[in-house]
């Protein structure tokens, strides 16, 4: 298993991803979001098909701290049903590893 991943999921709205990575980046759950937007998305869902503007937030956090994460945003989202998704960072420079395991380390 990877020790770092990028995590994604969008919002409906700008003013959610905001929020929502502001309270994950400050329980240190993930180490940074970026917020990208408006994207459009094409997709599936309760059996329709059907596009929509999103808000996708990548977030950088640690295997360790990824089912914290997960929880918060599945409690947090405004959606019932959210995508999340985790990528194994395979590479990255040393900098960027020791920035997230350093602000994902919960503080006492």
């Amino acid at each position: 298993m990877a020790d770092y991943f990028q995590v994604s999921t969008a919002t409906p709205t700008q003013e959610q991803a905001v929020e929502l990575a502001r309270t994950v980046v400050s329980r240190r759950l993930a180490a940074g979001a970026q917020i990208i937007g408006p994207v459009i998305s094409v997709f599936w869902h309760d059996g329709a098909f059907a596009t929509g503007e999103e808000w996708q937030l990548l977030l950088k956090t640690t295997a360790a701290r990824y089912p914290e994460l997960e929880a918060h945003i599945l409690k947090h989202h405004p959606w019932q049903n959210p995508e999340i998704a985790a990528v194994p960072i395979e590479a990255a420079s040393a900098g960027c590893l020791e920035w997230i395991a350093a602000n994902t380390t919960p503080v006492d």
